[in-house]
């Protein structure tokens, strides 16, 4: 009789043990089943975000197909401009440069990507070089770039402080041709902010680390003097 219940009892430990084995097993199972839910639901997340992200900008008419920066002209050979409109190596660039680019592109030899990044916010204490460049995407919409550029160089602010306010940034914008209620609107309402991101996003993607920063096909250009564009655009055009 105890020899029996002996065995009963060692028998019913063998199944307790065997039941907990499977229990555990299935605990695993269904831990590894949810973490694999989970990954894979990351994943997607991170897939349609980073689509959503991609997708959240609007360029303005006149930028390339990436988005990246406006085009000016048509000519064989490609120039990329990387500039801050709070940064003063820039202005005193286009001061010293900024007409022989303008002349290369009406002789039909160049094909200018005006990139307007905002590197210096952190220069000013209202985001300056992103309003600016925000408002240059405005500009871009009414077909005033160039000239809003060249404008937005001539009255740049220092740095260190507020930077120019949107209303003296539309002030700017009628004073070269564009409407005040259509551009003004446009600036206040950061239209082009998102845009001016992903151009600034993008440069530090490609390793732009200043500005200026000048490409002639790719390629850096030491020599920003106009006779050092001339010559690097001849170089490439061979």
């Amino acid at each position: 009789m105890s020899s029996r219940k002996g065995q009963k009892g060692a028998a019913r430990v063998v199944r307790e043990q065997l039941a907990r084995e499977r229990r555990r097993k299935r605990t695993l199972w269904v831990s590894a089943a949810a973490v694999i839910v989970l990954v894979i639901a990351g994943l997607i997340g991170w897939s349609v975000y980073s689509s959503q992200r991609a997708g959240e900008f609007t360029a303005p008419p006149g930028a390339n197909e990436a988005g990246t920066g406006i085009v000016l002209g048509e000519g064989p050979v490609t120039i990329d401009l990387y500039e801050d409109y709070l940064c003063p190596a820039c202005k005193q660039f286009q001061q010293v440069s900024g007409d022989t680019i303008n002349q290369l592109v009406s002789e039909g030899k160049v094909r200018v990507v005006f990139h307007p990044v905002a590197y210096l916010n952190r220069f000013s204490t209202t985001d300056y070089s992103t309003r600016s460049s925000a408002a240059s995407g405005c500009a871009a919409e009414g077909g005033r770039f160039r000239e809003y550029t060249d404008a937005l160089f001539e009255r740049q602010p220092p740095e260190g402080g507020d930077g120019l306010s949107n209303d003296a940034l539309i002030d700017i914008g009628v004073g070269v041709g564009l409407a005040r209620d259509d551009f003004g609107s446009c600036v206040r309402d950061g239209k082009y902010q998102p845009w001016t991101e992903h151009v600034t996003e993008e440069a530090s993607k490609a390793n732009i680390t200043g500005t200026p920063t000048v490409l002639v096909d790719g390629k850096p250009v030491a020599d920003r003097s106009p006779e050092g564009i001339r010559a690097a655009v001849e170089a490439a055009g061979r």
